[in-house]
């Protein structure tokens, strides 16, 4: 795709610049063709995905052709490893950053593998044989890279907060220091991105209540606090530190080897949980009580024994303790998890050698998947409901079965049978059940996905299928071991939304802008319903808020992020706050993307936050967490 010139004031890109060559996940056979979608209305944007059309089916579907290498920097040296590290890019129009560490190895000499929040199985984990050719990469005029890409964002853009050589603190902060974190009037009046003129992934399920987020007198925000990166023991790369959780009084996250609560307001330290090793993966879920699972490893990694995610265990967030914690065997072989996930009391983990279930309250084992030569729960999706996505058959015969099980027993209410030779499915919401696929590899980005399924969890049938092409939309999901973790999508109201891929908004301004589009479940049809980010800025869903849709807008290089609510009946935008426009600020909210970063919002505060603590940087200072909020 040929690059557009560069905006207004913004410095001039070097000739050809674009992405680096991806590979590509492994071709799969296509099952039969969807639905065609309705034309939507008529009135459309001068440019960008053709919403006019009906969308074509998943396979096959024509490629943009891959943008050429970079011509500066040079391109580095290929290294080992599957997921070479890249430099990943920031916002658009975003001033040149110097170039990240190329040439790093993996961790240990392990492959990398693609995540939706930048990533990896455990140090050690066997690697599946899947078959690995490079391919073509897309950008699509925006900022979309592929998955395995996301393996190495967090570390590589590690955040620098540097204002007077100091931190900042809400509750500290003198006049001086106010201005410079609180973005002023004239950034948040007037323009396409203020929000203001209508048309985690979240938690997805069923649409029930009001919606409790509301502007606020002031949008514009202030930085309440910033958390350091913690530093990764000599000799290692990079660790794991995904998890990131938001209760009505606490913001919790995870560390090398803890989990922190902080004050949402002040950024003070309510509690530390010391764990032995680092946590492998989390569960965005919580219980009504404010409990959560996690699964890590039994002890700090190191060259010579990377160690195993064998330790599940239920955090309780308000007091900052370990309620308990189990592991489980596969014949006399301790399983190393890929996930973890809460439904109806329950804590179910799952993995390629197995899978177990445990009573949230207590530890009691429930249940364990059935095992056979040709079976295994590959992971599992909660929330309202408990989906197992179940492999059988050989690789070249692969088939996926999409479960609704009951929590409690373990036994499986319904059940719809994916088409042969889909390899990977990620749970995108359990009520009402949406599966995300990439369907013959057809999406060519990385995204894992070029196909939706919506499907009745009662009676096992399919009710829709939705074709969302990978060169038109920008979701993401990795299917291959994080099986609820998507981004850039979210389900409630019936209705799927997804923001498209970036590109040009029309006229002389060579701008980039993108939008929020709604599908029907019931029809896999696209309702003509859309949410547009304004110019130069970037519109991703995070969850529902009652029938509200909450979606963050990632800003051009001049401005601060946003966070609006779009009203799930008149698509009209609400914006609940927008952050500094301060040079600092901003170099910090650029490195937190929404593919690869965990965005927490509620109640007037935004957590954005990274999944990988690393040696790779330059930097002075670097912070793992930064908060906003609204007065």
């Amino acid at each position: 795709m040929t690059q557009p010139p560069p905006p207004p004031n913004q410095p001039p890109q070097q000739p050809g610049f674009g992405p680096p060559q991806e590979p590509s996940q492994p071709q799969q056979p296509a099952p039969s063709a969807p639905a065609t979608p309705p034309t939507p209305p008529a009135q459309q944007p001068p440019a960008g995905p053709d919403l006019s059309k009906a969308p074509q089916p998943g396979y096959g579907y024509p490629q943009a052709p891959g943008t050429p290498p970079p011509a500066a920097p040079p391109t580095p040296p290929q290294g080992p490893g599957y997921g070479y590290p890249q430099q990943p890019p920031a916002g658009y129009g975003y001033p040149a950053q110097q170039p990240g560490p190329y040439g790093q190895p993996a961790p240990y000499g392990q492959p990398q593998q693609p995540g939706p929040y930048g990533q990896q199985p455990p140090y050690g984990y066997a690697q599946p044989t899947v078959p690995m050719q490079a391919q073509p990469g897309q950008q699509g005029g925006g900022r979309k890279i592929n998955a395995q890409v996301a393996i190495i964002v967090s570390a590589v853009v590690a955040i620098a907060l540097i204002v007077g050589g100091g931190v900042w603190y809400a509750n500290s902060s003198g006049k001086d220091d106010d201005k410079q974190t609180t973005a002023e009037g004239g950034d948040t009046k007037g323009g396409k991105g203020d929000g203001k003129e209508g048309g985690g992934s979240g938690d997805g399920g069923a649409t029930t209540g009001e919606a409790k987020e509301k502007a606020p007198a002031s949008t514009g925000s202030k930085v309440l606090f910033q958390v350091p990166s913690p530093k990764v023991p000599k000799g290692t790369t990079s660790i794991p530190i995904s998890g990131s959780w938001l209760t009505d009084s606490v913001y919790a996250k995870s560390g090398l080897s803890e989990i922190t609560g902080y004050d949402r307001q002040t950024g003070t330290k309510k509690w530390t949980l010391d764990l032995p090793g680092p946590v492998c993966t989390a569960t965005p879920h919580l219980t009504e009580d404010n409990k959560t699972a996690i699964v890590h490893k039994p002890a700090m990694p190191t060259a010579q024994d990377p160690k195993s995610c064998t330790e599940v265990a239920v955090i309780d967030l308000e007091a900052g303790t370990k309620v308990w914690s189990k592991t489980a065997k596969s014949g006399t072989m301790p399983i190393s998890f890929n996930n973890v996930t809460l439904s109806g009391g329950t804590v179910a983990a799952g993995s390629t050698s197995g899978g177990a279930a445990w009573d949230v309250a207590t530890g009691d084992e429930r249940w364990a998947p059935k095992t056979s030569d040709s079976c295994y729960d590959a992971g599992y999706g909660g929330g309202p409901k408990l989906v197992a996505v179940r492999k059988c058959g050989s690789y070249d015969q692969r088939q996926l079965h999409i479960q609704t099980v009951d929590p409690k027993s373990g036994d499986v209410l319904a059940e719809y049978k994916m088409d042969e030779g889909i390899e990977y499915a990620a749970v995108v919401s359990t009520d009402p059940l949406v599966v995300a696929a990439d369907v013959g590899d057809s999406a060519g980005d990385g995204s894992g996905i070029s196909d939706f399924f919506s499907i009745d969890s009662k009676t096992g049938k399919l009710r829709a299928r939705l074709s969302a092409p990978g060169d038109e939309f920008a979701a993401r999901c990795d299917g291959i071991y994080k099986v609820e973790n998507c981004s850039g999508v979210t389900v409630g109201n019936d209705r799927l939304y997804i923001a498209t891929e970036e590109h040009d908004s029309g006229g002389e301004s060579y701008s980039q802008t993108n939008e929020v589009v709604a599908f029907d479940l019931a029809t896999g049809k696209q309702t003509g319903q859309r949410a547009d980010a304004g110019e130069n800025y970037e519109i991703y869903p995070l969850r529902m808020d009652g029938p509200n849709v909450i979606a963050y807008k990632r800003p051009p290089y001049d401005k601060g992020g946003q966070i609006v609510s779009i009203d799930g009946a008149s698509f009209k935008e609400t914006l609940l706050m927008e952050n500094p426009s301060t040079e600092a600020v901003r170099d910090v909210e650029s490195r937190m993307s929404p593919e690869y970063s965990e965005i927490q919002y509620g109640q007037g505060g935004l957590y954005m936050s990274s999944v990988y603590a690393s040696d790779f940087t330059t930097r002075e200072k670097e912070y793992s967490v930064i908060a906003f909020g609204t007065e």
